[in-house]
């Protein structure tokens, strides 16, 4: 009964507002801090500004813990309670002899009794990643010192550890077990897949599948309260939009179709426009891992590992394979120190690929539903066998999908047609001259078939970028003109009988 109501009053403490009381959880914020360009801090940029819209410029749920002086951490923003500790034999040191294998992980939730409780759990992924924060800094892969670290991880609460050198690990073995099973199979150094297990690194800030087999061992911290946590509740608006009423975020259900640079991510959501809202905008690392699906994969439900109410672009991966994309989050990854800012945060929603020769080139090495990152800037095709022990694919260009607070403009539901457009427009692109990407934006008062290509001065078509029907409203399209020589192009919008075009320019 004791524990009972202390989730009670947990969950009473952490939905104080009316909007949220309808939410079941809160996403909290990412802890960072900093601004970035595509390689170093920068003082935060202004609106209309290239870089504006990362992720400290928007003020998410500042965590918020509570030490309840019986080894057990409240997260205020969460509901959830946690073990402060993972020191599971009690002498004070972190390291190998306190992991423990992924079914003695799941399994020794039976005998847990941390502060008298019994109800302990193994965290879904979701859970556990709730408390990563990334005013952290990745350490060197071969350092051998644990001076200078930032962990992803706040250690005023929460105790952690690292791989322990003298048993063979590297200080970035720190894995940490969730419940949360790939449907599917990773190939690291297994030609014929490994059963695996997502976890979260704090010390290299990431998600990845491990293998959940006896061959290796991860860090635990139980987890209790909130078993709503990570739970979708998704409405379908009927207006090209999607409601997470478990969160109070709203989604775009269809992503931008095209994949880009970091900075062309953000700068293509600001002043995005659609449904009537303009206040979308590239969501935060924890943001668009709370729409991931562990219970969908390409291999096991042959979709992207997202809820088949959205709609995701089909790609073809590095193994000439049908896969699904990797998104871009407003979030820099900092490596060894967080004035950094070379790298962005992406989530997989399709395989996670690597290149392992023994495991016959390109395969799924981390999993749909992985969280990684890669230069913001650069050319993947210098990275031909990929990069690190994993052969991890470079992937410097990704997709978007944007997301807004539903609660800040009009109430969730149909679309407001005071809103919609009255009129057809084909707007000039943005920015023009580009080079590589430019945004195109128009607009349609009616629901009809839509076409947009781009030709050359000739009349040759060189792209489409729509060819489907869509539903009266504001609509925009990134063009990524990498392929294509310096010059000038025609871009053509085709809607109901109307047509307009417009001139672009590609300036290499």
């Amino acid at each position: 009964m004791k524990w009972k109501i202390m989730c009670l009053l947990v969950q009473l403490l952490v939905s104080s507002s009316s909007f949220l009381q309808a939410q079941t959880y809160k996403i909290v914020d990412t802890g960072q801090e900093k601004c970035y360009n595509n390689f170093n801090e920068i003082t935060a940029p202004s609106l209309g500004e290239a870089f504006y819209g990362q992720d400290a410029q928007y003020n998410g749920n500042q965590s918020s813990y509570q030490d309840n002086g019986d080894s057990i951490i409240t997260d205020l923003v969460t509901g959830l309670m946690w073990q402060r500790t993972i020191d599971r034999n009690g002498d004070g040191v972190f390291n190998t002899s306190d992991k423990l294998y992924y079914d003695e992980a799941r399994d020794s939730t039976a005998t847990c009794r941390t502060g008298g409780y019994s109800d302990w759990r193994l965290p879904s992924i979701k859970e556990l990643y709730s408390l990563i924060q990334f005013s952290g800094a990745e350490i060197n892969p071969n350092a051998t010192s644990t001076a200078n670290v930032y962990h992803f991880l706040d250690t005023t609460y929460f105790k952690t550890g690292f791989g322990e050198l003298s048993a063979g690990e590297r200080l970035i073995d720190a894995q940490y077990a969730s419940s949360t099973i790939y449907k599917g199979l990773t190939y690291v150094g297994s030609a014929s897949g490994d059963f695996t297990m997502f976890g979260v690194n704090f010390v290299d800030g990431r998600i990845k599948g491990y293998p959940a087999t006896r061959i290796k061992k991860y860090y635990v911290r139980y987890v209790r309260c909130n078993n709503e946590y990570g739970k979708n509740k998704f409405i379908k608006n009927g207006n090209g939009t999607i409601t997470d009423s478990a969160t109070g975020l709203m989604w775009m259900k269809a992503d931008n179709g095209s994949d880009v640079l970091w900075g062309n991510a953000l700068s293509y959501a600001e002043g995005f426009e659609y449904a009537g809202y303009t206040d979308w905008r590239l969501p935060n690392a924890k943001e668009l891992h709370s729409i991931v699906d562990y219970t969908r994969s390409p291999v096991y439900t042959n979709s992207a590992a997202i809820d088949t109410i959205f709609n995701c672009t089909q790609i073809t991966n590095e193994a000439g394979s049908v896969d699904f994309p990797c998104y871009w989050t407003t979030t820099t990854f900092c490596s060894q120190t967080p004035s950094d800012g070379k790298a962005g945060v992406y989530i997989s929603f399709g395989r996670a690929m690597g290149y392992i020769a023994g495991s016959g080139g390109w395969v799924d090495v981390h999993g749909a539903g992985a969280q990684r990152s890669d230069p913001k800037t650069g050319d993947p095709s210098q990275y031909p066998y990929g990069r690190g022990p994993q052969g991890d694919a470079i992937r410097i260009y990704n997709y978007v999908r944007l997301v807004r607070d539903a609660d800040t403009a009009t109430s969730v539901g149909e679309s407001d047609n005071s809103s919609l457009p009255d009129k057809f427009v084909l707007h000039q692109n943005y920015p023009n001259p580009f080079n590589p990407t430019t945004k195109i934006s128009w607009q349609s008062p009616v629901g009809s078939w839509q076409t947009l290509r781009v030709y050359d001065v000739l009349g040759n078509k060189v792209a489409t970028l729509l060819d489907e029907y869509r539903p009266a409203g504001n609509y925009s399209a990134i063009f990524n003109a990498s392929g294509l020589a310096s010059g000038v192009y025609i871009y053509t919008l085709k809607i109901n009988g109307f047509t307009s075009s417009k001139k672009l320019t590609v300036l290499k």
